[in-house]
Formats: C-alpha cells, structure tokens, sequence
C-alpha cells in the first residue's frame, strides 16, 4: 500500500514541488524540530532554505517574481512542511494570507510595491484582526482610525500576531466610521472597517513612530514562531496604504483571507496527525510486551487502524476544500468543514499515539511530547469548532431551505 494522504490528479509540477518539499522536511527540518521547539528558538536556518526554494512565492502571481501555483499546491505543501514541525507553516501561513489579501484586493500600485519583495521573501507578512477582548466576535474591534489630511491615525491594540516580531508588512483591521454615522456605524459594524497595510522593522519594541511590538507571548506549544500583541499609539499611515484603495472594506477582505487560511489550518491538522500515525506505528513495532511487539496486540491494532483512518478523512476534505477555492468556487463550507474535521482528528490521532508511547511518551526525549502540546493551537487557530459550526450550520440552510 501507499503511504497515507495521497493525493490523485497532480500534475508532474505539483509531484516535483511536493518531492522537493518532503525531501526538505526529512532532512532540515525533523531532525532538529524539537530541539529548536524546546528552546523556543526562531527556525532561521529553516526559513532560509524555504526562501531557497521558493515557497514564500508559491502562490504570487509569476508576474510579480512568484511561482504562480494553487491554493492546493499550496496546502499540500503546508500538510508536508506542519508533518516535519507546525510552527514552520506557520511562519509562512500569515505571510501567505497577507500576499493573497494583496493579490485578491489591492491596488496596482500596491501589488507593484509589495509582491516582488513578498515572493522572494524579502519582505514578510503577518495579519492582525484579533484584539485582547473580542475573541471570535470581529464586529467587536475597537482599535481605530480617524483621517487627517492625507493621513490616518490608528490607535488600539491587537493580539495574537503570528510573526508579529519577524515581519515587516502587516495587515491591520481597524474601525474607520468615515462616511458612516454613529448609528450606522452601530448597526452594520462590518462596513465600518477597513484593512490598512502598516510597515515596520522586524524586531520588538517602538519598530516605527507609533507602532510597538511588545516580546513573544510565552505559550504551550507552537514554539519558535514568535506570536505577539501589537499597540499602535499615534501611528501614521498614508491613504495609499488602505487595502484596496477604499475604506469600509476590510472585514470583507480578511474574511476572504481567513477563508484560505482555513485550508492552511486544515493542512496543518493533517501534517500533524501524519506525523503523529508515523510516530505511532513506528514506536508500536519496536516497543515489546508480553513477548511480543505491541503491533500484534489487537488493541493496538484497532488504534492504528482508527488513526488512519481519520489521517486518510481529514485528507480528503482539505483537498476538497482547496479545490473548491482553486475552481472560483465559494468554499466557506468546505473549508468549514475541512478544518473542524482536520483540527479534531488532529487532537484525536495525536492523543492516540501519545498513548501508545505509554510512559515514554511524557518524556522529552520523544517527538511525540511536542506534538501533543502543539495539536490544540488548531482547535483554536482561524476560528475555533464553534465558530466554524455556525458557519457549516448556516450555510447548510442555505442550501437547504425548506420551501413550505
């Protein structure tokens, strides 16, 4: 039999970019995942050799330097590089939605200015929606922007900025009631935002006048990567650096984003329990009890065989999803869908090899520890369980609609 999670229909372009990809993980990245995950250590050396090959360009147009490719070229090479270690997809994750959102609904100008750089990886992007007290409700967002002269003035502070340290392009989404009355603003909170291109330094601390990224939230899991608040203070943005050109958009335009970035979180969830079945099945065939490997107990059996099982499912659904999006299709559902499956089997598969580790598995010294801390961060990530059934939920009446 194959190995797990294959994909039917690849061109030979899309079977070279994934070879090439797996080739890297095997040797850059497992090997020193863990070590790098327990010091906490940015992955440098990592996002060098995947600026190397490209993939911070993937999804750019090749007229603007990228390589041009699908949303599922993109995604399955995400699911290989989150197998090797998930804080490194999503190093590039944020940057990714950050190109699309640029792609998808900037300006000329802003594409000329920014997608070239982006492509070769010398600017990198992060995007910022989240702030300390909203959670998953976005109409919430108090950080603001008041226009003066050719200017905007934001104030406010956001949260839970994946590479909020180490890039150096990111989208913001803040309220900007121009054009809006206060009652209008209060009752279609969503047209009363707008998404603002803010560049800085890379780095912590005051990185331009008014913008402030305080150090590397401490967290369980998804170590390496530096995920951070943003506090903006007086900061000056230009007009030609609104998302598009026009205000009272931006939720429009991160929703399109998050919607992608949802197939991103799918492909991670599959990465993980990729790796976590290697682990398992691995580690049941050396580990010996009662005179023989614990493969041959059938409990151990029927463990593997629901592991693969949701690996092969959770699979299914996230090339579902990204071809979906690949056809011009909406896939709000599919992506929905693709990513609450992908992070609960994740969390189910990983607790599953976490067992069969017994003991060892507790230990340092096994991979799996780092996975079990790193799987919840997707129950959570571009939306949790919740979020996404009221989406499923929604959609599903749409399609559905009783007509009595």
């Amino acid at each position: 039999m194959a190995r797990l999670a294959q994909t039917a229909g690849l061109t030979d372009i899309q079977q070279e970019i994934l070879s090439t990809v797996r080739d890297f993980v095997d040797k850059e990245i497992i090997p020193v995942a863990t070590e790098l995950e327990h010091r906490d250590e940015y992955p440098q050396q990592i996002v060098d050799g995947l600026k190397e090959l490209g993939l911070f360009g993937l999804m750019i147009p090749e007229e603007y330097g990228g390589l041009g490719e699908s949303l599922l070229t993109y995604a399955l090479c995400v699911e290989e590089i989150a197998r090797g270690w998930m804080s490194v997809s999503g190093i590039i994750n944020t940057h990714f939605i950050v190109a699309y959102m640029l792609k998808q609904h900037g300006t000329r100008e802003q594409k000329e200015h920014f997608l070239p750089r982006m492509a070769a990886g010398d600017v990198r992007g992060a995007f910022s929606m989240s702030e300390p007290g909203l959670g998953s409700d976005v109409s919430a967002i108090t950080s603001k922007a008041v226009k003066d002269g050719d200017e905007y003035v934001l104030n406010g502070q956001k949260m839970w900025l994946t590479n909020g340290g180490t890039s150096s392009l990111v989208a913001v989404l803040v309220r900007s009631d121009e054009g809006h009355s206060p009652e209008e603003a209060a009752a279609k909170p969503h047209k009363s935002m707008t998404t603002f291109l803010v560049e800085k330094e890379p780095g912590f601390g005051e990185v331009r006048p008014g913008l402030t990224i305080p150090g590397k939230i401490d967290k369980m899991g998804y170590k390496g990567v530096d995920t951070t608040e943003l506090i903006m203070d007086g900061l000056r943005i230009p007009a030609d650096r609104v998302l598009g050109g026009v205000t009272g958009r931006g939720f429009y335009q991160m929703m399109d984003g998050v919607e992608v970035g949802r197939v991103n979180v799918a492909a991670r969830g599959c990465g993980v329990a990729q790796r976590a079945f290697e682990l398992g099945v691995r580690y049941a065939q050396q580990r010996h009890t009662f005179g023989k490997a614990i493969a041959q107990h059938q409990a151990i059996q029927f463990k593997l065989a629901e592991m693969a099982t949701k690996v092969e499912a959770a699979h299914a659904m996230m090339v579902n999803a990204a071809r979906k999006k690949d056809s011009g299709e909406r896939n709000d559902l599919e992506a929905g869908m693709a990513k609450y499956l992908a992070s609960e089997y994740c969390k189910e598969v990983v607790e599953d090899a976490f067992r069969i580790h017994g003991g060892y598995g507790f230990s340092k010294e096994y991979e799996i520890e780092r996975l079990y801390r790193e799987a919840p961060m997707l129950l959570i990530g571009e939306g949790t369980a919740e979020i996404q059934k009221m989406i499923i939920g929604r959609r599903l009446l749409e399609e559905y609609r009783f007509q009595g």
